[in-house]
């Protein structure tokens, strides 16, 4: 089963994602349980959490068909001891409100060197602030996803995340978000029938299928190796549209949220179709 669907607003509170979702006919979904460009906000409310699991129940959603990302704040490789705690004390929270909502899995960004530090120290870092936090939580899994390796931004090859997933503790708690244009402009050439090959070798060899938890559907403004992360709508940039066909007709991504992030959430609905109309 392919569960298709995109980013969707939280406005007026996460109870409304789940109906925001289901206008746009999605069968997944991914959203943020609060402001992203802060690093804490006002707890859930019992009615915020009640109305949530009430709408996913309502419109079919369940937990392996959501995607929640953190906030855009969080750096859990930063090499400054007071933002590296606040990124973690941050991080904590987003877990908590993922447990409170029955979520199984929050979406992050690895985290940022900052020029600063060796890269094996940053990625040692982010490892150590995962068993941190595994300590006090439970059940939610941490999603790395990969990145285009714009500025000083890790996860932007295979062999990053599998040294996080290496030095976590409980690999039952840590998984993966691919997003093709991220993985396109990192250099690894999924546009051609022989790179998406050798790109998914590549990644089952190195990181393995099984901790792959979801994916971003993104075209790419920018050309293959640019490590520029600009995101475009399908079809629309250097990724073409085979590609997607592709994706959507390999059953190693059934069964995982396909979220789309593309600049123009107008046309969501569109794209979704789009894409389940590829299915063969």
């Amino acid at each position: 089963m392919k569960y298709i669907g995109a980013h969707v607003s939280i406005s007026g509170g996460v109870e409304n994602a789940p109906i925001n979702a289901h206008n746009m006919g999605a069968k997944a979904f991914a959203l943020f349980t609060k402001n992203q460009k802060r690093w804490f906000s006002k707890p859930l409310t019992d009615e915020n959490i009640f109305l949530f699991r009430k709408n996913c129940e309502k419109y079919g959603y369940e937990a392996g068909q959501i995607l929640p990302h953190d906030s855009y704040l969080i750096n859990l490789g930063n090499p400054d001891a007071e933002k590296l705690k606040k990124s973690r004390d941050s991080f904590f929270d987003e877990i908590h409100r993922c447990e409170l909502l029955g979520l199984d899995r929050l979406n992050f960004h690895p985290g940022s060197h900052l020029k600063q530090i060796p890269e094996d120290v940053c990625l040692n870092t982010i490892a150590e602030s995962l068993n941190l936090i595994f300590n006090k939580t439970k059940d939610v899994i941490a999603v790395l996803e990969n990145t285009a390796g714009q500025g000083s931004n890790m996860g932007f090859r295979f062999e990053h995340l599998q040294f996080i997933i290496n030095k976590v503790d409980d690999k039952s708690r840590i998984g993966v978000c691919l997003d093709t244009c991220h993985t396109f402009a990192a250099g690894y050439d999924i546009k051609t029938e022989k790179g998406y090959k050798r790109t998914f070798r590549e990644f089952d060899e190195i990181v393995g299928f099984q901790y792959l938890k979801g994916m971003h559907i993104n075209d790419s403004k920018n050309e293959l190796g640019s490590r520029v992360d600009r995101h475009h709508n399908l079809g629309k940039g250097f990724l073409g549209e085979e590609v997607f066909k592709r994706i959507i007709n390999d059953s190693r991504f059934d069964n995982i949220p396909l979220i789309l992030e593309t600049p123009d959430a107008s046309r969501y609905a569109y794209e979704i179709e789009w894409l389940y109309s590829l299915l063969d």
